[in-house]
């Protein structure tokens, strides 16, 4: 399928109509998505149906917006109206329908995109990799034996898998960047508190954000665009004003002061993974490191906090229905049940004193790169991966790189690197909060060149 923008430039100027290129997803969807496991729902009725208005609106010459007849589908923690929300559990099943889309997908309908479903994850969205117990593995489309990643791992896959334009998907420790890497495409995860959560169900509500998964710089700007503005229903929206990238994607970058991350960034991880970062900077000629400080007690606490906060979420079924959880989300809830106040407390008070820290640095440069992952996909049901010749499990560490980054609420873009004779792979732009311009205007630099 192609680009967002392309495909709706092509239904504006009539090449193409908007329920042409619906039923042409749907089919994709209804051939492919056994092998892919990618949605738990499609809206094929809705679907057809919006993207006939949008046909009759177009016909009688009125405005139908940037994203017009493009088909997108949505991790299946946001809510669709007529839908139940199951945020990847068992548990929800049984509830009854969303009354209203999620403000996210109300964005997009108006500027002209059309939902055509709802998208496997990790149960809750506490994991890495989307082998969940209820609803299936999503597996990576580059190689059906492997993950798609997680907790956003259908959002991913779904994109490269050549079903949707577009989707949506949440990070809270790196579950959009990291199913990103695993499957090679762009996953963007702006500044915490940019876009707006209502409507989706959080996990950890100190370190919940959405983003989105696309294959061009440019649609990742322009479903920015979109998404941006304040919520009076999200208390923690930003109410800044929006800051429209996709006509700055083009910028010239060559005062940017962009920096390597040494230190905890380039120890662990697959020749693969250190080979892409060093493409990465040797295209952008970037020779200068910069050291993240105690990265590695940033992402402990941010293991506290997550396990804390999700428990929490979830004590009355946890007390009532255990049984009813797929066993690893359950088995560290519970353990998150138990973590002293303590713990919580003194994980909160380094979290501010290291936003500090990481404050300073970027007054001293613009970008730092990172690898996203330390491995390339692993396969499903592998629990474990040999790394710097130590055996270690792979469910937690496959967020090794992100979670001390979206601990503070920074934004990343994780770009789709492709090594030769190996899997792809990505690497994280990462900028000051609100930045998220300078971070779509390097990643545009880089996809002129190599992507």
């Amino acid at each position: 399928m192609k680009n967002s923008l392309d495909i709706s430039a092509n239904v504006l100027s009539g090449k193409v109509s908007a329920v042409e290129i619906t039923q042409t997803a749907l089919n994709k969807i209804a051939t492919n998505n056994h092998q892919l496991n990618c949605f738990t729902n499609i809206t094929r009725e809705t679907a057809l149906a919006d993207a006939a208005k949008i046909d009759q609106k177009i016909a009688q010459g009125e405005n139908t917006g940037i994203l017009s007849g493009v088909p997108f589908a949505v991790k299946n923690l946001f809510d669709i109206a007529g839908i139940t929300t199951l945020a990847g559990a068992k548990i929800n099943a049984n509830n009854l329908p969303a009354t209203q889309d999620a403000t996210a997908i109300t964005k997009l309908k108006k500027a002209g995109a059309v939902l055509v479903g709802a998208l496997n994850m990790d149960e809750y969205a506490y994991g890495f990799v989307t082998e969940n117990a209820h609803y299936g593995a999503t597996h990576n489309p580059h190689d059906l034996k492997r993950i798609a990643g997680g907790s956003s791992g259908g959002s991913a896959a779904a994109v490269v898998g050549d079903l949707v334009s577009f989707s949506l998907g949440s990070d809270t420790n790196g579950s959009i960047r990291v199913p990103a890497s695993l499957c090679g495409v762009f996953g963007f995860k702006p500044t915490y508190g940019r876009l707006s959560r209502t409507g989706v169900k959080l996990f950890s509500a100190s370190l919940d954000h959405i983003g989105h998964f696309a294959n061009s710089v440019r649609d990742i700007a322009a479903i920015f665009d979109i998404l941006q503005g304040e919520d009076n229903q999200d208390p923690v929206c930003t109410k800044r004003p929006p800051v429209l990238c996709l006509p700055q994607i083009n910028n010239d970058i060559s005062n940017l002061k962009i920096a390597i991350a040494d230190d905890y960034f380039l120890q662990t991880a697959e020749p693969e993974v250190l080979k892409a970062v060093e493409t990465v900077a040797n295209t952008l000629n970037v020779q200068e490191y910069i050291t993240i400080p105690e990265a590695k007690i940033a992402r402990a606490a941010a293991f506290i906090i997550t396990a804390c906060e999700g428990a929490n979420l979830h004590l009355k079924q946890l007390k009532t229905r255990p049984q009813d959880f797929d066993f690893a989300t359950r088995d560290r809830f519970l353990a998150g049940a138990l973590i002293p106040n303590s713990w919580y407390i003194q994980a909160q008070r380094f979290r501010r004193w290291y936003r500090d820290q990481i404050r300073g640095l970027f007054t001293k440069v613009d970008i730092i790169i990172a690898p996203t992952t330390p491995i390339t996909a692993p396969l499903i049901g592998q629990e474990k991966m040999i790394l710097d010749g130590k055996e270690i499990l792979i469910r937690p560490h496959l967020g090794l790189f992100t979670q001390p980054l979206s601990f503070i609420g920074l934004p990343v873009l994780s770009i789709p690197i492709y090594p030769e004779n190996s899997l792809p792979v990505g690497v994280q732009l990462i900028a000051a909060p609100y930045n998220e311009a300078l971070i779509l205007q390097v990643a545009a630099e880089l996809e002129r060149k190599i992507l």
